[in-house]
């Protein structure tokens, strides 16, 4: 798929694959990545890697340079009785990545999972990516390892 995206403009590929999908080498990529914004970066402790990555499609962005963008689109009944979707990021910042993975991720779940409604745990700073795509606040802000969240849904019209 070639797209621009802000700042970015080249050839991404997007990749949708369950956990049995994934090649060593892609798992492992995909743990380094979300290791390193999400324990090393934010510089929080916490068990980054767990059961729902079993039960659930993930879905990047990459080019020769590695994954750009990454989330995961989690199975009802696994984190929430809706869909959901987690583990949001982009490894480059300011160039729309990180909106293109949210809408890739809630097209997974409409079309994969069937899914008219989606649950997400956000990080409080992101509020505005995700009202712009459709989400709305359903929490008061929390603290999930340290870092202020809300819980946020978007439903299919």
């Amino acid at each position: 798929m070639e797209f621009t995206c802000g700042l970015y403009t080249g050839r991404m590929q997007l990749t949708v694959k369950r956990f049995e999908e994934l090649s060593a080498a892609e798992l492992y990529k995909i743990y380094r990545v979300r290791v390193a914004v999400f324990v090393v970066e934010q510089q929080c402790a916490y068990q980054e890697v767990d059961e729902a990555d079993r039960r659930c499609w993930h879905v990047f962005l990459h080019d020769e340079d590695g994954i750009a963008a990454y989330c995961r689109v989690i199975d009802p009944g696994v984190t929430f009785p809706e869909a959901s979707m987690g583990r949001v990021l982009a490894t480059r910042r300011r160039q729309g990545l990180g909106t293109r993975i949210v809408q890739a991720g809630l097209t997974v779940a409409r079309e994969r999972m069937h899914a008219d409604v989606v649950h997400i745990e956000a990080q409080t700073y992101a509020r505005g990516l995700y009202e712009q795509l459709g989400f709305t606040q359903v929490s008061d802000e929390f603290l999930e390892d340290g870092i202020p969240h809300i819980g946020m849904m978007w439903r299919a019209e």
